[in-house]
């Protein structure tokens, strides 16, 4: 057999490989097949300097939202056998966090992350604490209120990491895209949180000891938190004498905060509801999981609806969100009310979910654009102090109609809810003649 000859006997990598045979001429390229692809959004945006550290510590201390409330109703519930009790203590959470939170961002906007998010955190992983020995020990039912009440405090760490975001992207050329890429980066991540804390919470407390899910979550919260304030290079610099009015005094936002309020709504009677539901079939362990099909359906959309660039103003996109969301949420109550299926619920929440984050990007992206310079976490803390009040009503209307007529029922109220915030959002459409430019130079 003919030993070829080498054209070359050491071919640069850059070029082919030539060799002749007796007759012919083997040509064989050992350059790499793969072509070069830019990376995607949401490469671009953990990597700038400074974002994954405090993206890690941020989703440490938000995964215990996700497991405070269902930790509480599952203890309270268990331990007192009543799940009108259950969603009235936890309502009175929100409803205190809603009246506190917004003073808690007000001092974060004026001192620093740092300086304000440390104690208030600490303050709150105390009353979470004093809420376990009032259960564990049998105390009276006013206690659970006046311990549930106290972590009122806790930072809102979704709307600190999306004003970082906003510091860090504010000099961009794309800093419009970029920062829609954030928003649903950042709610991605809520729903990813509200996805895996359910099940943590459920598991914890069924698997160990009802105490269980809040004593975890305590130990996430401050740890997290720790880290994400530790990461000085990326805080938005203290404004302590801002010029700029209140954001509740500015035109836009109080309809915005409604669309808020409905939207918890929405949240709050889901979570009491499915909770109840699976227990009547059950299979009380199993709620963590249902509830987190619903969150995993948010987030995937989160992320899609983020790596996409939506046209038209956000005034236009907002009623289609929330009609989407309106028409997906009858899935759930025709599933409970028609068939009683557990897994064919878990389905229905699977897909109504898909239109949450959307809804919910939409809306924050609204509220920053109308939030006045130097404010922003307080504006983006009133956005979630509307959710909180309306989770916290959707979860005392929610636990009432499980209490007096039955789970099935109970997935009317957030259809209600959901069509209820569809009218608001439509009333918002005429602002659209009102630019965010407009309104500073005024």
């Amino acid at each position: 057999m003919p030993r070829p000859t080498s054209a070359r006997l050491s071919p640069p990598s850059s070029a082919p490989f030539l060799a002749v045979t007796a007759d012919s001429l083997v040509a064989a390229d050992f350059r790499p097949r793969t072509r070069y692809r830019p990376p995607g959004p949401y490469r671009r945006l953990l990597a700038l300097p400074g974002a994954r550290a405090f993206t890690i510590g941020n989703l440490t201390a938000r995964l215990p939202m996700g497991m405070f409330s269902v930790s509480a109703v599952v203890m309270i519930a268990g331990t007192r056998g009543s799940y009108a009790l259950a969603g009235a203590v936890t309502a009175t959470g929100l409803a205190a966090t809603a009246l506190v939170a917004p003073w808690t961002a007000r001092l974060v906007d004026r001192h620093g992350q740092a300086r304000v998010a440390v104690p208030a955190t600490l303050v709150a992983a105390l009353g979470s604490l004093a809420l376990l020995l009032c259960v564990r020990y049998e105390a009276p039912a006013w206690t659970l209120f006046a311990a549930y009440a106290a972590t009122a405090t806790t930072p809102n760490t979704g709307g600190m990491a999306r004003a970082r975001w906003a510091h860090l992207l504010k000099d961009r050329k794309d800093a419009v895209g970029a920062l829609h890429t954030a928003n649903s980066f950042e709610q991605a991540a809520d729903e990813l949180c509200y996805m895996l804390g359910p099940v943590l919470a459920a598991f914890l407390c069924t698997a160990l000891f009802p105490e269980a899910g809040t004593l975890v979550g305590v130990v996430l919260l401050v740890s997290g938190m720790l880290l994400f304030t530790a990461q000085r290079s990326t805080e938005p610099p203290a404004r302590p004498h801002p010029t700029a009015k209140a954001p509740l005094r500015v035109p836009g936002i109080p309809p915005l905060l409604a669309v808020c309020l409905a939207v918890g709504g929405v949240f709050g009677a889901l979570e009491v509801v499915t909770i109840a539901f699976a227990d009547a079939q059950g299979h009380r362990a199993a709620a963590g999981v249902v509830l987190a099909l619903q969150a995993a359906g948010s987030c995937a959309a989160g992320l899609l609806y983020g790596a996409l660039k939506p046209a038209g103003p956000a005034e236009h996109r907002l009623p289609w969100c929330v009609a989407a969301m309106t028409a997906l949420l009858t899935l759930p109550l025709l599933a409970a009310s028609l068939t009683g299926s557990l897994p064919l619920l878990a389905l229905a929440l699977l897909v109504a979910g898909m239109a949450t984050a959307p809804t919910m990007v939409t809306t924050m992206t609204l509220v920053q654009s109308r939030t006045p310079q130097g404010r922003l976490n307080e504006g983006m803390t009133l956005a979630v102090t509307g959710l909180l009040g309306g989770i916290a009503g959707g979860s005392a209307l929610g636990g009432w109609t499980v209490e007096h007529a039955s789970p099935t029922a109970g997935y009317g109220i957030p259809v209600t809810a959901s069509a209820a915030a569809l009218l608001l959002a439509l009333a918002l459409v005429p602002a659209r003649d009102v630019r965010p430019a407009d309104r500073r130079r005024a």
